[in-house]
Formats: C-alpha cells, sequence, structure tokens
C-alpha cells in the first residue's frame, strides 16, 4: 500500500466530518499529538496517575499489527512520552492506555484516534524485477473512514505526468582472465572460438570505444578490488568512492585530501614498468604478445539484461570501452604492449522506454604483465594482525601476517593524525603532516605526543593489495622542563615552564593541590588550560590563593587523540604562600608591661589548616625586645623598660616566609630613678647615688635648703651611664632637699626625693684610711714584680736541664674563663704528679694574676720539635710503655673544661646532640641563618677549627642525625662548602653512627627546602668518592663527598694503612685547593677520627714548608675549639707515626707528593 501526496478532490469533503470525529476523541484525559514527521507523540496527564506502582502500556492500532510501548523511567513525576514512527500517511491510528496492577490488567476504557497528514508522504516499491522498464506509474489519494456504520471511499484523479523507472541488473557472476602465451599453434587452435580483439593498438577497433585519459593526480593506490563481498546494489544509499576507505573522514580537510601521495614507488610512475633489471635488458628482445582470456556467467536470475559492458584500462591513462551481446560469456584479446592492466564486466539493460541502466561491476581485476610476458595475477588478500611495536620517543616497529606468499615487498603508509588538527601556522611536526610512504618497516622521525594512523600494502611488482585494517598507535609525550614560581604577594603566584623543543600536544593543563576549607578534603583541581603554542616557554598566573597555605602546583602537556594522553605528573613544584600582614589594634602599657592585641584577616580566615607557625612580636628601640606567641593567640604581653619610644611590630611567620604588620610607634613616659641615698658626706659637698629605672638620657638634680628658697642647681645634665653625682658648694651642717629626675627623648620624669645634711668642718676619717690603703697596695705589687723575677730565672733553669725536647714559650700560656672555687687545691694537688719540667708553667701561670678568676682561660701546651730529632723523640716517647704520651694526652684533657656551650644545653637543641657528652663550644660553633628566630633555630653541633691557611678552614661536625640532616645541608650550602670529608660508616659493629643523609641512588630527594642530587659515585679498597649537586631555588653548588671507609670508630687504621690515609688526605687536599668554603669533616661524633684528619692535613702541609712540627701545640689549639679533639691517646700516637712517615718521604725526595701519593688518581 502506498502513502499517496496527491490529488484530494473527492477527499476534502470528508474532511470536516474526520476532523470532528478525531477532536471528539481527543477530549479523553491522555494526550496525543501528530508531528510535521509523522511522529504519534503520546504522554500521560497528571489524572492518569492511578499508582506509581502500576504499569502504563500504549496499545497503536491501525497498521497491519498492532504495537505495545511501555511508559519507562517512572518515579514521582510523569515519565517521558512514548514516541511512535507512523509508517502511513492518511489514516487514522487508535491509541489505547492500559494500566497493569502487579498481574491484574484493567479494562481499556480510554482510547483517542488521531489522523496522520494527507498532503505528503513517500513510497517504497518492493519486489521489482531487477533490470526491468517499469511505465506509466501514477500516484492518487484514497480517502477511507467509517461514519455512522457506513464505510467511505473517496479516489482522487491523476494530476501529475506519468512516471518511468528501470531497476539495476544483477552484475555478471564468477568473472575470470587468464594469460595465454602466443605462438603460431595456439593462435590457430583458438581463431574463431572466441570473439577476438587487439589491444592497445594506433588504429580503432570495432564495437570500443575511447572514453577519457586518466590525469596524473590520480591516486595510485587501488581501491576498486578492497571489497571484500558485493554491494547491494539496488539500495539507493549505495556509493563508489576513489577515497581508499581507512582514512579517517573525521581528521581528513579539504587541503589534506589535496595533498594525499600516491604509494606507488617512482619507478612505476609515468609509465615506467619495468624494474632495473628489465630496463637493462629490454633492448635486446621486443616484447611477443599475449592473448588474454576473459570469462565470466550471466547475472543470477531473475534479472532482464541485453548484454554486457567491458571495461579494460591499461597504465592508468588507456582506456577500452566494449559491449558484447548477452549470449557472449567469454572475451579475448590480443594485448601487445606490457604494462600494469585493470578489467571489469558490467551488465547492462536497454530495451523498452527506460533509459539504459548498467549494474555495478562485481569485481575488479588487476595483472601485470612484464616485457617478458611473465604473467603477474592481482593480490586480493590484505595483511592481518597490523601491530605497532613503540622502540623509543622517535621510532616505531611494524609487524604483519598475510597467508599469501606470493608477494615481494610492502608498503608501510603513515600519516599524522594529530597535525591535521593543528593549524598550519601552529604545527609542531612536519614529517607526517600528509601521507608518507615507505617500504621498512620502521617507521622513523616519529615526534613525541603525536597519533598516528598506519595502512599496510601488499605488493608484487607494480601490482598493490588491498589495504590493511587501519591502526592508530600515539607516542607518549614527554612532559615539561624547568617549572619556577615567582610569588607575587600572599595570594598570587606566576608559574613559568619551558616544553621539550620535539614534542606535539594540544594544551597545557595547570592544576594545583591544596586542602579546601569548604569541603574538607586535598585534591587535584585544574585551574587552567592554555592553548599550545610553537612558544617554547609558557607561563600562567593563578590568584585568589590562600594566604599562609600550602599547594602543589603541576602542568601537564595534553595530546590530541582519543583517549587524550597526558604526561607527566614528575612536573610539579610545591610552595607555601606568605602570610597577609597582621593589624594591630590595641596598645596599653601598665606597670612595666605592654599589652598588645591584633587581628589577621577577615572573619572568614582559617588558621586552622593553614601553614601559620606563630606571630614574632618585636618592639625596638634602644633595646630590641622579641617575643614568639602561638598562632591561635593574637594578644602578647612585653616587658618593655620605661623611657624609651618603640617601633611595634607583628609578624605573621611561616615555614617559607614571612610578613610585618604596620610599624606602630609607642613612647613610654620616663620613670623616676629608684633608691635613690646619699654617701661621702662632707661640710660642703655631698655624693648621692640611685638606680636607673628604665631609660633615661640623662638625670636632672638639684638640692634646696631646708626652710629657704634660694636654689643649687646643677648646670649640666648628668650622662646616662652614670648614676652618682657629688653636689659641692654646700653649707656645713645644713639640710637640704634634694631631687632627681630622669629625662628621656625631652620627657622628664617625676622626681625623686632625699633629704641630706652636711657634715660639721672635722677631719674626715676615711681619707686616713684610703691613704693607708694606698701605701699597702704599693707595696705588695713591689714584692709580687721580685718574686716573678726569682721565678722566672728557676724556669728557665729546669727548662734546659729537661732537654732540647721540651720547650716552653712563655708569651702562650694563658687560660681564659672561670675556675671552680677551689682552684688553689686542685691546681697543687695536680702539679705534684708532674716532672718539675711540665708543672713550671702552671706555677708561673697561677702567679701571674693571682686575683683574677680568669687565670686559667684558653691555656695551650706546646712542645716544639726538630724534624731532625724527631725519630729519637719518637723512641723517648714510647718508653715504659708510651709513658710519656700518656702525660702529655693526660695534659691534653684539661683543655677546655671551663669553656662555655650553653646553645647546647638548652632544652629545644639536647635532641640534636649525637652524644650527649660532646657538644661544641659557644664562642666558636656554626650558626645556621633562619626565617625562624625562635631559641635554639641557629642551632647545629659543629664548630670552626683553624687551619694552616685560614682561621676557618675547617668545619668540625658530629654525623647527622635523622632530625638534623635538614640541617646539616643547610650548613653546606650557608657556608658554600665545596668538600665534605666523612670518615664513618653508617652502620659499625652493629650499631649506628651517622645518619645515611645523600640519595641512595641519582634519583634527586629534598632535604627541606634543598635537593640534592648525586651526579656520580666511584668506590675504591677504602674509600668512595661522590659527586652531589645541590640546588636551593635559584642557586645550585656542586660538593665532593669523601668517604674513608676503613677507619675503625674510636681506633686508628692499621699499621699498615698509615701511607694510605696519607693518600686519602692528600686527595683532598688536592680538591681543597680549588675550591671555596671551608671544608666539612664528620666521623660519628665529630671529634676522634675527625680530629686526626684535621691534624694530618695541617701537618701535612706544614712539613713541606718547616723543620719542625708540633703535635702538642696543634692539638691543643684545636681542643680549644671544639672539645676532644684526637679523643684517644692510640689516635695521638698514631698522628706521630704518619709524621714520621711523612719526614721519612720527604728526605727519600725533595717532593713528598711524588712519592707518597703517587697511585692516587688526579682530581
Amino acid at each position: 500500500m502506498g502513502h499517496l501526496s496527491t490529488g484530494i478532490h473527492g477527499g476534502r469533503r470528508l474532511l470536516p466530518l474526520l476532523w470532528l470525529f478525531v477532536l471528539f476523541k481527543n477530549a479523553t484525559a491522555f494526550h496525543v499529538t501528530v508531528q510535521d514527521d509523522n511522529n504519534i507523540v503520546v504522554s500521560l496527564e497528571t489524572s492518569d496517575i492511578i499508582s506509581p506502582a502500576s504499569v502504563y502500556v500504549v496499545k497503536i492500532t491501525g497498521e497491519s499489527k498492532n504495537y505495545f510501548f511501555e511508559f519507562e523511567e517512572f518515579n514521582s513525576t510523569l515519565p517521558p512520552p512514548v514516541v511512535f514512527k507512523a509508517s502511513y500517511h492518511g489514516l487514522y491510528y487508535i491509541i489505547t492506555l492500559v494500566v497493569v496492577n502487579g498481574n491484574v490488567v484493567t479494562k481499556p476504557s480510554r482510547s483517542i484516534t488521531v489522523l496522520t497528514n494527507f498532503f505528503k508522504g513517500k513510497t517504497v516499491f518492493n519486489h521489482w524485477l531487477p533490470g526491468m522498464c517499469y511505465s506509466n506509474i501514477t500516484f492518487q489519494l484514497v480517502s477511507e473512514a467509517t461514519f455512522n456504520k457506513s464505510t467511505l471511499v473517496e479516489y482522487s484523479g491523476v494530476s501529475h505526468e506519468p512516471k518511468q523507472h528501470r531497476t539495476a541488473p544483477y552484475p555478471p557472476q564468477n568473472i575470470s582472465v587468464r594469460i595465454v602465451n602466443l605462438n603460431k599453434n595456439n593462435w590457430e587452435e583458438q581463431s574463431g572460438n572466441f570473439p577476438e580483439e587487439s589491444f592497445m593498438r594506433s588504429q580503432d577497433t570495432i564495437g570500443k570505444e575511447k572514453l577519457f585519459h586518466f590525469t596524473e593526480e590520480t591516486p595510485e593506490i587501488p581501491s576498486g578490488n578492497t571489497s571484500s563481498g558485493w554491494p547491494d546494489f539496488n539500495s539507493s544509499d549505495y556509493e563508489t568512492t576513489s577515497q581508499p576507505y581507512w582514512w579517517d573522514s573525521a581528521s581528513a580537510t579539504p587541503e589534506s585530501e589535496d595533498e594525499f601521495v600516491s604509494v606507488l614507488p617512482m619507478e612505476y610512475e609515468n609509465n615506467s614498468t619495468l624494474s632495473e633489471t628489465e630496463k637493462s635488458t629490454s633492448g635486446s628482445f621486443s616484447f611477443s604478445p599475449v592473448q588474454m582470456i576473459l570469462t565470466w556467467l550471466p547475472p543470477k536470475p531473475p534479472t532482464a539484461f541485453d548484454g554486457f559492458h567491458i571495461h579494460i584500462e591499461r597504465e592508468e591513462n588507456f582506456t577500452e570501452y566494449l559491449t558484447v551481446d548477452e549470449e557472449a560469456h567469454e572475451f579475448v584479446a590480443e594485448l601487445k604492449e606490457p604494462g600494469k592492466y585493470k578489467l571489469s564486466v558490467t551488465t547492462f539493460s536497454s530495451s523498452g522506454s527506460c533509459e539504459t541502466r548498467k549494474s555495478q561491476s562485481a569485481k575488479s581485476l588487476s595483472f601485470y604483465i612484464s616485457p617478458s610476458g611473465e604473467w603477474i595475477e592481482e593480490l586480493t588478500e590484505k595483511p592481518q594482525h597490523v601491530s605497532v611495536h613503540v622502540l623509543s620517543s622517535t621510532t616505531a616497529l611494524m609487524s604483519w601476517t598475510s597467508s599469501q606468499e606470493n608477494y615481494n615487498s610492502t608498503i608501510v603508509s603513515v600519516v599524522s593524525l594529530t597535525c591535521q588538527k593543528q593549524k598550519e601556522s601552529q604545527r609542531l611536526e612536519k614529517q607526517y603532516c600528509t601521507q608518507v610512504n615507505s617500504s621498512k618497516p620502521v617507521i622513523e622521525n616519529l615526534v613525541p605526543g603525536a597519533q598516528y594512523q598506519v595502512v599496510i600494502y601488499l605488493r608484487k611488482g607494480p601490482l598493490i593489495g588491498p589495504p590493511s585494517d587501519p591502526v592508530t598507535f600515539a607516542i607518549v609525550p614527554t612532559g615539561i622542563k624547568d617549572l619556577m614560581l615567582y610569588p607575587l604577594g600572599p595570594t598570587a603566584v606566576v608559574l613559568s615552564w619551558t616544553r621539550p623543543y620535539l614534542g606535539v600536544f594540544r594544551k597545557y593543563v595547570v592544576e594545583m593541590f591544596y586542602f579546601n576549607p569548604a569541603t574538607m578534603t586535598s585534591e587535584w583541581t585544574t585551574y587552567y588550560e592554555i592553548a599550545a603554542t610553537v612558544s617554547l616557554t609558557a607561563s600562567v598566573r593563578i590568584a585568589n590563593l590562600l594566604p599562609a597555605w600550602y599547594y602543589n602546583f603541576r602542568v601537564t602537556m595534553v595530546t590530541w587523540g582519543d583517549p587524550e594522553l597526558s604526561c607527566c605528573d614528575s612536573s610539579t613544584i610545591s610552595f607555601i604562600t606568605a602570610p597577609v600582614a597582621p593589624e594591630i589594634t590595641s596598645v596599653e602599657y601598665f606597670n612595666s608591661l605592654l599589652y598588645i592585641s591584633w587581628t589577621y584577616g577577615d572573619d572568614t580566615t582559617d588558621l586552622s589548616h593553614s601553614r601559620m607557625l606563630h606571630w614574632m612580636v618585636v618592639a625596638e628601640g634602644k633595646k630590641k625586645i622579641k617575643k614568639s606567641v602561638t598562632r591561635n593567640v593574637m594578644t602578647a604581653i612585653l616587658s618593655l623598660p620605661p623611657g624609651d619610644i618603640y617601633n611595634l611590630s607583628v609578624t605573621a611567620c611561616t615555614e617559607r616566609g614571612s610578613n610585618t604588620s604596620m610599624l606602630r610607634l609607642v613612647k613610654l613616659e620616663p620613670a623616676p630613678p629608684k633608691s635613690l641615698f646619699a654617701v661621702n658626706k662632707t661640710q660642703t659637698s655631698v655624693t648621692l647615688l640611685w638606680v636607673e629605672e628604665g631609660v633615661a638620657d640623662f638625670f636632672e638634680v638639684f638640692c634646696q635648703q631646708v626652710g629657704s628658697s634660694q636654689k643649687t642647681e646643677l648646670q649640666e645634665p648628668v650622662a646616662v651611664s652614670s648614676h652618682v653625682v657629688t653636689i659641692s658648694s654646700l653649707l656645713p651642717a645644713t639640710a637640704y632637699n634634694c631631687s632627681v629626675t630622669s629625662f628621656s627623648h625631652d620627657s622628664p620624669s617625676v622626681p625623686t626625693f632625699i633629704a641630706v645634711s652636711t657634715m660639721v668642718t672635722e677631719m674626715n676619717p676615711n681619707v686616713v684610711v684610703i691613704s693607708v690603703l694606698a701605701i699597702l697596695s704599693t707595696l705588695l705589687i713591689g714584692l709580687l714584680l721580685v718574686t716573678l723575677i726569682i721565678l722566672r730565672k728557676k724556669h728557665l733553669q729546669m727548662a734546659r736541664e729537661c732537654g732540647a725536647g721540651t720547650f716552653v714559650n712563655f708569651a702562650s700560656l694563658e687560660r681564659d674563663g672561670k675556675l671552680p672555687y677551689n682552684w688553689r687545691r686542685s691546681i697543687f694537688a695536680f702539679l705534684t704528679l708532674l716532672p718539675s719540667c711540665l708543672w713550671t708553667d702552671y706555677l708561673l701561670a697561677f702567679y701571674i694574676n693571682p686575683w683574677s678568676k680568669n687565670g686559667l682561660k684558653k691555656r695551650k701546651l706546646t712542645n716544639p720539635v726538630q724534624l731532625d730529632d724527631f725519630d729519637a723523640y719518637i723512641k723517648d716517647m714510647a718508653k715504659d710503655s708510651d709513658y710519656k704520651f700518656s702525660l702529655q694526652f693526660e695534659e691534653l684533657k684539661l683543655i677546655g673544661l671551663d669553656i662555655p656551650h650553653f646553645a647546647a644545653d638548652l632544652p629545644l637543641n639536647r635532641c640534636k646532640n649525637r652524644y650527649t657528652n660532646i657538644l661544641p663550644y659557644d664562642f666558636s660553633r656554626v650558626r645556621l641563618v633562619s626565617m625562624n628566630e625562635e631559641e635554639g633555630a641557629d642551632y647545629i653541633n659543629a664548630n670552626y677549627i683553624p687551619g694552616y691557611n685560614s682561621p676557618q678552614e675547617y668545619i668540625a661536625t658530629q654525623g647527622p642525625l635523622p632530625e638534623t640532616r635538614n640541617d646539616f645541608w643547610k650548613m653546606v650550602l650557608q657556608q658554600k662548602s665545596q668538600i665534605i670529608v666523612m670518615l664513618t660508616q653508617c652502620n659499625e659493629k652493629r650499631r649506628v653512627k651517622c645518619d645515611h643523609y645523600w640519595p641512595f641512588t641519582e634519583e634527586p630527594i629534598a632535604y627541606g627546602d634543598i635537593t640534592v642530587e648525586m651526579i656520580s659515585e666511584e668506590e675504591q679498597d677504602d674509600w668512595a668518592c661522590r659527586h652531589f649537586r645541590i640546588n636551593y631555588a635559584d642557586e645550585m653548588q656542586d660538593v665532593m663527598h669523601f668517604n674513608y671507609t676503613a677507619w675503625p670508630d674510636h681506633g686508628v687504621p692499621t699499621a699498615n694503612a698509615a701511607e694510605s690515609i696519607l693518600q686519602f688526605v692528600h686527595m683532598v687536599r688536592q680538591q681543597a685547593t680549588k675550591s671555596k668554603g671551608p671544608m666539612i669533616i664528620h666521623c660519628s661524633a665529630g671529634v676522634g677520627r675527625t680530629g686526626t684528619f684535621i691534624a694530618l692535613d695541617r701537618l701535612l702541609q706544614h712539613i713541606r714548608d718547616h723543620e719542625f712540627v708540633d703535635i702538642l701545640g696543634l692539638v691543643s689549639e684545636m681542643r680549644s675549639y671544639r672539645m676532644s679533639m684526637v679523643q684517644t691517646e692510640e689516635q695521638y700516637i698514631f698522628i706521630h707515626q704518619c709524621v714520621q712517615l711523612m719526614w721519612m718521604k720527604k728526605k727519600q725526595q725533595f717532593c713528598i707528593s711524588d712519592v707518597i701519593y703517587e697511585n692516587v688518581s688526579k682530581s
């Protein structure tokens, strides 16, 4: 039944009645509409809902069968409408609503009848015969309706010209071709049996027609033989194209189609069909014609056809078009020229009045005739199991399988899909923007981040088989580099980075990770996306950050493709934003205490999850007062001396930055002096003394006689440093009222008063006492000088008696610091144990300044020995089981006992010491530079040690602890040290001696704000040498790390290892001459092996320039800068043995290094 679109003459009389009938039916509850595209839409109304648990079904009748549709996705709201595609125009449909409750179906009591559109439509005629001519096709409009139990039918007239149409015939079947080499015998056998043609000659042939010539732009990859099956040639949707089916139409552009490149190699273009071998031999013989036999079967019945068209094409530039009748099933032709041929056979139908129509070609046959007459058949199967193995960021390997074994080469066709998606001006790749063909399975010159599509062709001679299924692959992109962050205040930063020179990507994705106080979660969120550009650098400003907040930023390169590829998470950088400046709100001063309050941010500011550490409250006047306050408290109390003007500030401090409030000027009025009293009263003067309260620039003092209005005033102000004044020109035996007023910044205090009276005229007994004391002091000093002269003569005599091996430097016998209260008894008790040549200096030191508590501070021992006498000196010292060595080492134990180390004893710093009895002296300790001004923040267990060339040539320190490794690297960076000498192993005798404070691999490790990367590592039998690179912000520093591993704790290397340790010392010294900054030396405690190494390094340099050594003086000096340097007697003796070896080598050669260190690699 057809859908009628014209002729409505008689039907118009029924329209009013039908529309009234439809409107009457539409009075029911649910709603039905007919759309212009002939869709019937059924929707429920609220009144139709009986129960949400019910099932609502629509029944539609009117066509040959009934249709049922269920309303789906039913919930508390109305379900979406049901849409039914009506197949017929001008018919009425009955729509019935059915409700199902459980298994019970309610009676369908509501129905609606609708009428589809009369005035347009289409019809499909089925079951027409192929190749037939159908004529006199007309259309009429038929309307039918039932009214009052009567059926009314009306037909319209024909108002259009009759139409005619021919269906396409089926194509021929089983098309095949074979080639026979011609000679006289077989040609006579074949003659007369088949239709004959001689092709590719210049004269015309009956029944053939030259149609057209192909242009050179025609792609040489064949497409007609790629079909694996016959298409539906009767379908109106069938369409042919010369474009390969593997081409992605979504990514192709008109420009890319114009740039399509032939896959045939150059030797088969421009009518050149000979191989190199054939070209070389073609001149020696002429081509012998061959016979082509083309056969086929009639199309499948039922088909009406009148003959066959034969299409013969050679070399894509010459075409023959022939026609044979329907009885012919074979065609024979003589081919007189070699080349590539393409054949097709189609069926045509021409009888009747309809236009002639031909079938589609069932199959195209291709073959190649070589100049020698060889027949090469076409390749019909495509490569299978095509896969890609990416070898590197620029190369990939193709692999495939094929059941055909008669091909001799392949074509790998590659095109970049990403290049075609980029604008030409912004392209980051050039190689595969158009299709590139190669015969090699390895694809080179790929670009990271690009996506490629590859098709494989099999080739035999000039014939190319069908393409494989396209394979798409992508090269993983590389990440950005040199990601840098520049802060722009508390709420904004700028990120900048560079991209790799070789790479393709679509965009940058900037993400940040932080704790969101609104959602109470931490996650990565995308902040910004930046389109790719050809520029190598890019940057972005990130605003609206939270102050004093921890952020992690990363920038990812995202490529084209589906799915998108991205790289890499390693391009990250962390940062803590600066806090905002606090605002001081109130300042009050009461009872010498300053009460301060401040605010931070607004009411929404969150401190509980911020990186705010503390507040630093500073009041700076003539004295600077600081106080650290925890972050949760915004008030502080400072004890400030009165009388000064203070710049008051509050600083918000984080781990990496701070921000200070606006300065607030606070002026405190001066306080009156305290404890005013009078002394030394005479007949005409009196001395006033008082205690300064707070800060005062000067004091004003005046006295007034009691009962008199006359004043005696001081004309000049008293200096701040003086709290004593003598008022003269007073009257004897007179009472005065005196006052003292403090002045600070031109502001006076409240005066302090005192009543004094002058003395009557008589001799003052104090003058007599003072005169007597002066005479006695003069006599005592003279006696002391005589005693010193006598003792010095005896000292020199005893020194001569001790021999040349002992020499005392009198000028260096001194010692700073406080002695204990029982210092007299302790010194004399010890003197009785020593020979006379060793205790004289103690006696002298005692009598130089017997009344001073600092009498033995920085006492230095000394014992220079001529190197020519050193062998005899060693033998003498080693007598009686090294008795004299023991005596000297006991002397050394007394060095530094009274030098303070208060910083190491602070509770905050005790955990930073590896050993509780090895602490750094305060005066020589290394102080770290820290933004945190809390007490102990600058502490590390390390001391400066003077060297041969510089007073701070070495830093002796303990082996880092896990909690101090960050401080250790901070010291290396701040001191600009380029050499670290480690004289221990991390674990010795199952005990941890030092933390492994450097990276285990070449992967950089962050130690706080400092990143350490191991560039290289070289291990020898007794030591290892490593090269580190440390980075902080934009600062970079190279450090050499020398680790001697054959030195036991509290001991010395073996007797045979003395030369090994000297080689190690020499190697380090050679590197030190090229370096800046102090050399950092450590073992476990940083005193025993460390002190021995420093002593050997200094003596090695000293012996080159001098003929004597003073080992006792050297160790004594080191111990005055760090306690327990050269920790054991065994180490002290070992130093002497090494010096003996040094001197022996020096005597043997002019340059000690040429022999001792001949095996050391030059560095």
